[in-house]
């Protein structure tokens, strides 16, 4: 059996919780860009198509290119490198999007520098992370995470940052509870407290494979559950310890 990685957000059905979450960030994005437009973090390329369209030319970054990333709009452009810093000129692009990235980049604040580097005046930077009083245990892969005051430091650089996260409806919590109890029969066994003082690479191939095969677990015991959540199951709203992201639009 192939187990994908979990820390790259696929249509697979398993994965419906968490991309209608993802996608609604990429929805409010493209009601915010214009012009010249980044992303970091191109991921399987599931954004390249709500985004483009509203950007007079694209380009789209990571540092590896997935095997999903098919055919792009004429307007777009794949770029494959390892940030910071970014292979860009001074004030060449009027947004910069980036979600569920910046908490694997050891170091965040070069990391925001670049991107208000690259910014034109008035430029606007999007950009989404997990909201660390809502994660249920340690992601290794992520170096870091935040709370809503820690997020809001690391964009300080920028003189205008409007605060908001991601929430759910009743159908959302449903799942994020039933998440949460498989979740913790799992880590009851984690009787010595490891995946908090391991590091990080010992922890993230078991890691990955458990919330894999947890994923694959919740759909086959709740499959109407999990495949019924929609993107509208999500709002944006104004940010609190209850919202699963971070979202945050900064501008230069």
């Amino acid at each position: 059996m192939v187990i994908k990685t979990a820390e790259r957000v696929s249509r697979d059905v398993t994965d419906n919780y968490v991309f209608q979450r993802s996608k609604l960030a990429y929805v409010e994005a493209a009601k915010r860009v214009k012009g010249r437009v980044l992303e970091i973090g191109t991921g399987t390329g599931y954004g390249v198509d709500i985004i483009a369209p509203n950007a007079e030319r694209y380009i789209t970054l990571d540092k590896c290119r997935s095997e999903e990333l098919g055919q792009m709009p004429s307007n777009v452009e794949f770029c494959q490198c390892a940030v910071p810093p970014l292979p860009f000129e001074d004030e060449s692009f009027d947004c910069v999007v980036s979600f569920q990235v910046i908490e694997h980049i050891k170091r965040d604040k070069e990391f925001v520098r670049e991107v208000y580097r690259v910014l034109k005046p008035g430029g606007l930077f999007i950009v989404s992370t997990p909201n660390r009083p809502m994660s249920l245990t340690r992601n290794p892969w992520h170096v870091r995470e935040y709370n809503a005051e820690q997020f809001k430091n690391l964009l300080s650089l920028f003189p205008s940052v409007e605060a908001l996260g991601v929430g759910g409806n009743e159908r959302v919590w449903s799942y994020y509870e039933k998440n949460r109890e498989s979740v913790h029969r799992i880590m009851r066994f984690d009787i010595l407290r490891m995946q908090w003082w391991l590091p990080r690479w010992v922890l993230q191939i078991p890691y990955d494979i458990l919330n894999r095969l947890n994923r694959r677990k919740l759909h086959s015991q709740n499959r109407s559950l999990t495949e019924n959540i929609s993107m509208e199951d999500y709002t944006l709203q104004s940010v609190d310890d209850r919202c699963f992201d971070l979202f945050y639009i900064a501008k230069k």
